[in-house]
């Protein structure tokens, strides 16, 4: 698969004990961006955030069953991010989502493992 120099970086904003369809929403994200073809998505989870409710989320030690942000990653072609943001837009109760251009310098896979 080959990525257009131009490209779109989707960066979906939601909380570590957000659900749907009885799975951590991440994780349905992530393989709905697969079964829909997407070139590759990455999740990262936040140490410390706060969003629309202004609500303070943490790893502090003594907050051991925080709700930590996370940030779902996916770069691929306009079309495919504008087309695959519908999908998922019921899935998300609560979050943010940002389209930002991108340029896609390389797009490489390496050989597979045996």
């Amino acid at each position: 698969m080959t990525l257009p120099k131009d490209g779109k970086l989707l960066r979906i904003f939601i909380g570590e004990n957000d659900k749907y369809e009885k799975m951590p929403l991440y994780e349905w994200i992530v393989r709905k961006a697969r079964e829909e073809g997407l070139a590759g998505a990455t999740v990262l989870r936040g140490l410390e955030g706060y969003g629309a409710h202004s609500r303070l989320h943490t790893a502090k030690i003594l907050r051991l069953s925080a709700d930590l942000p996370i940030v779902i990653e996916i770069i691929d072609a306009e079309e495919k991010i504008e087309a695959f943001l519908p999908l998922i837009d019921d899935a998300i109760s609560e979050g943010l989502a940002t389209v930002e251009k991108v340029e896609v310098r390389f797009y490489r896979a390496g050989e597979k493992p045996d």
